[in-house]
């Protein structure tokens, strides 16, 4: 009985395990504009930093209070955006190769 719940739960898990590692792969194509299946800091950059230019209205490099989610906050530069989230790429890159694999890109942060 016990053997036949364990298959039971293996059988259920595996298909979920399979679509996880479906959307990790999907999710990373998202970023891998070379399509080598890794991120490099470039590609995370440039992928990350679509938002700030769809936010940047009169495209001056620069987030004004009234371009800023809910009209509030400090204006902020895309160097200092990138800076951010080239710290942040450092950070999901645990194994310090300089890329990012997709289990490292949707890791939780640490």
């Amino acid at each position: 009985m016990r053997l036949a719940c364990v298959l039971v739960a293996m059988a259920l898990a595996s298909p979920l395990a399979a679509r996880a590692q479906d959307s990790r792969t999907e999710y990373l194509r998202l970023f891998d504009s070379n399509g080598d299946g890794r991120v490099s800091e470039a590609e995370y950059l440039a992928y990350m930093s679509h938002s700030f230019q769809a936010m940047d209205s009169n495209g001056d490099g620069i987030l004004e209070t009234d371009e800023l989610p809910g009209g509030r906050g400090r204006p902020i530069t895309l160097q200092a955006y990138q800076d951010n989230l080239r710290a942040q790429f450092h950070k999901l890159d645990r194994n310090r190769d300089g890329y990012l694999s997709a289990r490292e890109l949707t890791a939780p942060p640490r």
